[in-house]
């Protein structure tokens, strides 16, 4: 049974904002959960003990104190040219164990021509986190990762990732497990300070067993919870419509988790399909998702989320998409479409010419919306 308890004297039945309190106005005060009774059927006793845990370890400690001293250090507030080539910035910010991170789900939006830079350049002990599909499948085919937090991996109609279930299978990676909304929430936990966020979310599923995270029991009900460990990051690369020389970023449609991942990550990585003046970031301040103060480079990349849509500005390519999935069924397929397209071309503009203005004009047609 929950307790009621007085903290004042109760105004009049006029001014009562709380008329089912069930004390006389005027005679008590106003009624506040004060928590279950002891020995009653919802009964704790002010603790949040750890009572199961996933069966994965967790690939950073989730000591959020660390990021925000980190930010506070090392990020300015001053406004500097932050453009670099996709090149340059791959070189300067990612080093061999570190663990990056990607941003929002399946083909859109995603930071395609930075991790096909992350490619190239041969990183092989990296540590990953997102919900992409081609880029995380590509990093694999790469050889750059060892460990994956990852969610649902698939191309939906078209079937799960070959190249994630031969990975699997082999152990060439090592495979934590979580839920799409639990993912985003461990970047929320980390982008707030704090080292873990409670949620019901994938309470009595496999997703949770694989996963690492615990349950705890909540100090005000005894309900039990997942505690969702937060996921600070080492590198956060995200692709966004536009970015001014500073970093401030602007996204049109579906956002994602974007700002929390910027917030969590030590290093920020921006691709932007295109660059414009700061006359137009503050015209429109509303639109701007990420501040230029969180982000370390800018890198112009328009088609950057190719062959995957980026909102407004282009379709997806189906048909590219469906050849590579019919392609990298086998391993030595997967190798061959990564040599045409990823470690071929030497850089972002040469992929493009690869791809060739015929079709990149067709996939721009075929937006709706705007």
């Amino acid at each position: 049974m929950t307790r009621i308890r007085p903290i004042g004297p109760c105004i009049s039945p006029g001014e009562c904002a709380m008329q089912s309190c069930g004390l006389p106005v005027g005679q008590g005060g106003a009624a506040v959960w004060d928590g279950p009774r002891n020995g009653g059927p919802n009964s704790v006793e002010g603790t949040m003990g750890e009572q199961e845990s996933g069966l994965n370890k967790l690939l950073l400690s989730p000591d959020a104190n660390d990021i925000r001293e980190w930010l506070h250090k090392n990020k300015s507030m001053v406004l500097k040219d932050k453009v670099m080539s996709e090149s340059e910035a791959i070189r300067t910010f990612i080093r061999e164990g570190c663990y990056i991170a990607t941003e929002l789900y399946g083909s859109v939006r995603a930071p395609m021509s930075l991790c096909r830079e992350v490619v190239r350049q041969g990183f092989k002990d990296l540590s990953l986190a997102g919900q992409g599909v081609m880029e995380t499948e590509h990093l694999i085919s790469g050889k750059c990762v060892k460990r994956i937090e990852l969610t649902y991996q698939g191309w939906e109609v078209y079937g799960i990732s070959n190249i994630l279930r031969r990975a699997a299978e082999s152990g060439e990676v090592t495979i934590s497990e979580w839920s799409n909304a639990s993912l985003a929430w461990r970047l929320k936990a980390a982008a707030m300070g704090i080292p873990f966020i409670p949620t019901r979310s994938m309470l009595g599923t496999d997703t949770f067993k694989y996963s690492g995270a615990k349950t705890i029991e909540c100090p005000f009900t005894g309900q039990k919870l997942v505690a969702l460990p937060a996921s600070p990051v080492d590198v956060g690369i995200i692709h966004v419509h536009r970015a001014d020389l500073y970093g401030n970023c602007q996204i049109d449609g579906i956002t994602g988790f974007a700002w929390e991942l910027a917030r969590a990550s030590k290093r920020l990585i921006i691709s932007c399909e295109e660059i414009i003046p700061t006359d137009e970031i503050r015209k429109y301040p509303d639109r701007t998702i990420i501040p230029w103060f969180l982000v370390d480079a800018v890198v112009h990349a328009p088609f950057g989320s190719y062959p995957g849509e980026m909102c407004y500005y282009y379709e997806r390519d189906k048909q590219h998409i469906k050849d590579y999935i019919d392609q990298t069924e086998t391993e030595e397929g997967a190798q061959a479409y990564l040599q045409k397209w990823v470690t071929g071309p030497k850089s972002h503009a040469e992929f493009l010419e690869l791809v060739g203005a015929e079709k990149m004009d067709e996939l721009r047609k075929a937006v709706l919306g705007r």
